[in-house]
């Protein structure tokens, strides 16, 4: 099965890296599809995130990085996926996702949920963005790798 994770990835998070690990064990192939929304302001560039992307899943040899600018459903069909992956942290996440797979699902398209390890259940895009606002360190939300990238402003 191939299976699709979109997502901005703006950075890749822990949360992030850890259900592609565990997605990948599932899946035949994983394709991580970093999608690029030209009218939202990116705290990382689209090659900056797929370099991060493609240096944390160096060792798994079924996971693809491919930056996407088309509309997800799209660029599923475009690779021929049989799924799209999507992380479950909580009531609301289940919610919003529910909602969207209702939908997909009737565009052909069917969702597979992986729920978040408890560990990283907190960790958001909008927790790092928190955190940096707030001149917190980033301990716990990315990888040293990421948090490196973010304080260079890698573009």
């Amino acid at each position: 099965m191939l299976l699709l994770y979109p997502g901005s990835f703006d950075p890749p998070h822990l949360g992030h890296l850890d259900l592609i690990r565990r997605a990948a064990a599932l899946a035949d192939q994983l394709v991580v599809g970093i999608g690029v929304n030209p009218d939202k302001k990116a705290l990382l560039g689209d090659s900056a995130r797929e370099k991060l992307l493609r240096d944390a899943c160096a060792q798994l040899p079924n996971v693809r990085i491919i930056i996407y600018r088309t509309a997800t459903l799209a660029f599923a069909r475009e690779i021929h996926a049989h799924a799209l992956l999507r992380g479950i942290r909580g009531g609301t996440d289940l919610e919003n996702e529910t909602t969207m797979a209702t939908i997909h699902r009737r565009l052909g398209l069917e969702t597979v949920f992986l729920l978040a390890d408890d560990a990283h259940a907190h960790v958001s895009g909008r927790a790092v963005r928190l955190a940096l606002s707030a001149g917190l360190p980033l301990d716990g939300l990315v990888s040293a790798s990421v948090a490196a990238a973010i304080n260079t402003g890698s573009r």
